[in-house]
């Protein structure tokens, strides 16, 4: 190796060094500053929210799903499903659902109830109705958005206490499925449902279903009365047994119900600068145990408050 090459060897060597030690200070550089936590918690804000920032859970459009374990109450969001939620009203009005029972739980999916024997016909309400996947963005739809990027929609947040996501290049704006979310079962014909079947999300979030199926609701209350039902043994979650079967004692519509027998709940509005606040303060978590502040939360990950009022 003549001198020549080995000084030319020797010099790359350095300009490769110094190019990575400058890469690597500029890298420092540019790097962005840890994020601020919140100064308070979720809880702390949610403590310390005032009256105007609830609203009391819309009784004629609340379900109570009965069971003998306990009560469930599904709040029903008209303004994303109109056609399914009169449907589902009228059925449970004419006491379809009494007496037929939970078919399926399936592992961090859903459970499912409804006539596993497919004999069970409405009497005025209809068995099957178009999808409504999605509704156009409209005044009485409102929309509180979370600014972090979801992978499954342009736009995801908040409107009147149910997740939801839009897409405002095609004007339009749907139900997300996230824990709790209720929604109706149907075939490979997406007009094979109209509310006969119901489903609840009780594992993780399976947003790939958002717009696949119509969503009419979430369930604000009895969600543990769901998640510990036996997991069925058959495909997909389904009992392979009639004796696997969970019974449901009736469904009412809450205010057809006696008002001392009601479920007297409020829901955390999500269009003021409390709930704003509660939102900041979980995608950058404080306290002792936190060491680094994520900067981010998914849509799914925040949790939509309900309470009794006080008395």
């Amino acid at each position: 190796m003549t001198i020549l090459y080995r000084l030319i060897v020797v010099s790359c060597f350095w300009v490769s060094v110094m190019t990575l030690m400058a890469d690597n200070a500029a890298a420092q550089k540019t790097t962005s500053p840890p994020v601020a936590k919140p100064a308070l918690s979720y809880t702390d804000l949610l403590n310390a929210s005032s009256a105007a920032d609830w609203r009391p859970i819309d009784n004629d459009n609340t379900l109570y799903l009965e069971m003998n374990s306990g009560r469930v109450v599904i709040e029903l969001a008209p303004q994303f499903s109109p056609l399914h939620v009169a449907n589902i009203k009228a059925l449970v009005r004419e006491g379809y659902f009494d007496g037929l029972v939970f078919m399926r739980s399936q592992e961090n999916y859903v459970v499912q109830w409804g006539d596993p024997t497919e004999k069970k016909t409405p009497l005025k309400a209809k068995k099957n109705l178009p999808p409504e996947f999605t509704v156009a963005i409209k005044k009485d739809i409102p929309f509180t958005r979370l600014p972090d990027v979801d992978g499954y929609a342009k736009q995801v947040g908040f409107s009147n206490g149910f997740h939801s996501a839009r897409d405002p290049k095609n004007a339009t704006t749907w139900l997300t499925h996230c824990t709790g979310a209720v929604g109706v079962g149907r075939d490979n014909d997406v007009g094979s449902g109209g509310g006969t079947e119901l489903y609840v999300v009780t594992g993780n979030a399976p947003r790939q279903l958002d717009r696949n199926i119509t969503l009419v609701g979430r369930v604000v209350q009895g969600m543990s009365l769901l998640t510990v039902l036996p997991r069925g043994t058959g495909p997909l979650g389904f009992y392979e047994k009639p004796e696997q079967y969970v019974p449901i004692k009736s469904m009412r519509v809450a205010a057809d119900v006696p008002e001392t027998e009601r479920t007297a709940l409020e829901i955390i509005r999500t269009d003021t600068p409390a709930f704003s606040a509660m939102v900041e303060a979980l995608r950058n978590r404080g306290g002792d145990w936190y060491k680094v502040a994520a900067g981010h939360i998914d849509l799914c990950n925040v949790p939509l408050a309900v309470r009794v009022p006080a008395s």
